[in-house]
């Protein structure tokens, strides 16, 4: 079972993102803050579940939570400010449409930039650790898939159903073959031949 938070004093909102090592797409944010007796033996890093699972739990979340909210950067602003900042923004986004000022706010990683001059904790493989960023990757990853899924009728052939943006093998033929889409992040690159991402600023 996960912590419920880094701390107890303050109204404390768990942020994450997901899509930060995709081709193509927005990385999207959530902000969660839980009450103080929220209790689910499944909640997990999002990674670590199974999609159906994943669904689940965001129904539980989306309606038991204090107060939640997911925000998305696009491909456009990744490309101008690198996905680190649009990471970041995301995650500011997210916090701005909380109904609560938290307190308080742990993310997930170890960069961060403040927001409202709230107090803020960085905690690498955070979404593993506490529940309310985990509640966070939670919302993130399954409303980016979303996302992912309906822009895949668009451009079929980079099959984005299934990786959602990130690059595996289909995926990184159909950009061999047709190029990339307009929903294709142009700062990113990849190595010949090896399925990693490699910002072309880095």
């Amino acid at each position: 079972m996960l912590l419920p938070s880094f701390q107890s004093e303050l109204i404390e909102a768990g942020c994450d993102e997901a899509g930060r090592g995709c081709l193509a797409g927005p990385v999207c944010a959530a902000a969660v803050i839980l009450p103080s007796d929220f209790q689910n033996e499944l909640l997990n890093d999002s990674k670590k579940l199974k999609v159906n699972d994943r669904n689940e739990l965001r129904k539980i979340i989306e309606k038991e939570a204090t107060s939640w909210a997911v925000a998305m950067v696009d491909h456009e602003e990744i490309d101008r400010i690198n996905i680190l900042w649009a990471s970041i923004k995301a995650m500011h986004l997210a916090l701005d449409q909380l109904k609560i000022i938290p307190g308080f706010i742990s993310i997930d990683g170890n960069r961060f930039k403040p927001w409202k001059d709230v107090p803020f904790q960085t905690v690498v493989k955070g979404d593993g650790k506490f529940m309310n960023i985990a509640a966070a990757s939670v919302l993130a990853k399954t409303h980016r898939d979303e996302y992912m899924e309906n822009l895949h009728f668009e451009h079929p052939e980079y099959d984005w159903i299934q990786n959602k943006g990130y690059p595996t093998p289909k995926h990184i033929a159909a950009i061999g073959k047709i190029g990339y889409s307009d929903h294709h992040r142009k700062s990113f690159k990849l190595k010949s031949k090896q399925l990693s991402l490699w910002p072309a600023n880095s």
